[in-house]
């Protein structure tokens, strides 16, 4: 049976969430009808927001449903850039909404500070203090909770006291980490979080915002979600997100050692096999996400490992993006200090709540077949 080590890019639907999903499908009306079936469907939404609220640790009022973790994020970094101007200050190696997000409203005025990070793609708070004595005017901060390439977590509550000490917003991208490690909602203004990155259905996500956030709608129409995201929310869709989230915070830290056990033995496994491959990101341990094993191995090329393995049965990621069609380096990896020779070699595994010792036997036994990859042209 093939194998599935992708879970970073979105982990298999929880049966508990798909069971949650199948029953609210049935009910019918738009959660702003006054009629009993748009009371309905409001209760069940009302209900969704509750839970996920309870499950991330914040006031339901707080949470603002979105169509997924990239809507969030561009919610966040646009609509707090709008509500007040100024810089944007951006580290290194965020994810592609974020950059892009930030990129936009460059377009439209805004300064983009750009921040360094580390070896393993952190960023110090040494360095964002000095950015923010250097910056009287920005607009805001936004950070990783825990990068989604290399695993690497950030010192949020450090970060989250320097950026409240110069009266700065601080938004957070905990899409790889919530539901993965202890994630809080605590001293920040916005948090962006999705269903689908820990056992939810795709097409959902949503944005924590404190009730005293500066942030300015991007949708407009019906006034839903306390006016920042118009349009028809899916109470369907919202109460599996909030089931998936209920079951994966449950028992979270019984089930990061059994992950973790599982990315330690597969990369026992990728050391012994591939004597050129290099662990990137954090050590093993708490700077670290516990499903998240990235490597490059020298003298190859990480597509073609990635094919390989596929053809072996088994799905892993690069780590690299593919934009129309072109495949270019990681920005990650090059924000990291690696060259480009280096980055070519990118490998990500990752592993999910669905993870078994199977899914590493699989990828044991298919490392002989990526022999052909290692000696790149």
């Amino acid at each position: 049976m093939p194998a599935y080590l992708d879970h970073a890019a979105g982990t298999t639907l929880r049966p508990a969430a798909a069971a949650a999903l199948a029953e609210a499908l049935g009910t019918v009306g738009n959660p702003s009808s006054v009629h009993r079936h748009g009371q309905a469907a409001r209760a069940l939404l009302e209900e969704a927001r509750e839970r996920l609220a309870a499950a991330v640790g914040c006031e339901p009022v707080e949470v603002v449903f979105t169509s997924g973790g990239t809507e969030a994020v561009n919610l966040a970094v646009i609509g707090t850039w709008r509500s007040r101007g100024g810089a944007v200050l951006l580290p290194g190696g965020e994810h592609a909404a974020t950059v892009e997000a930030a990129e936009a409203v460059g377009r439209e005025g805004a300064r983009i500070v750009d921040l360094p990070v580390d070896a393993d793609a952190r960023l110090a708070p040494s360095v964002l203090a000095a950015a923010l004595e250097a910056e009287p005017d920005a607009a805001l901060v936004t950070v990783l909770a825990a990068n989604n390439e290399v695993g690497t977590r950030n010192d949020v509550p450090a970060l989250a006291a320097l950026a409240r000490g110069a009266g700065v917003p601080l938004h957070v991208d905990a899409i790889a980490a919530f539901g993965a490690v202890p994630t809080a909602f605590d001293g920040v203004e916005t948090m962006s979080v999705s269903s689908v990155k820990l056992g939810g259905p795709a097409g959902v996500g949503a944005l924590l915002v404190r009730r005293t956030a500066p942030i300015t709608a991007l949708l407009h129409g019906g006034g839903q979600e306390r006016g920042l995201r118009s349009g028809t929310p899916s109470a369907a869709l919202a109460l599996a997100f909030a089931v998936a989230a209920e079951e994966a915070v449950a028992d979270l830290e019984a089930e990061e050692r059994r992950i973790a056990g599982l990315r330690d033995r597969a990369l026992a496994g990728l050391r012994a096999a591939l004597p050129g491959a290099t662990l990137r990101g954090a050590e093993p341990g708490p700077r670290r996400l516990p499903g998240n094993l990235h490597v490059t191995v020298a003298g190859a090329d990480g597509e073609s490992l990635l094919f390989l393995l596929d053809a072996a049965g088994v799905s892993v990621s690069t780590g690299s993006a593919c934009l129309a069609g072109v495949t270019r380096l990681s920005p990650v990896l090059l924000a990291m200090g690696l060259t480009e020779d280096e980055a070519r070699g990118a490998l990500r595994i990752s592993f999910g709540h669905s993870s078994t010792e199977a899914d590493v036997d699989a990828l044991l036994a298919a490392l002989p077949a990526l022999a052909p990859a290692l000696a790149r042209p």
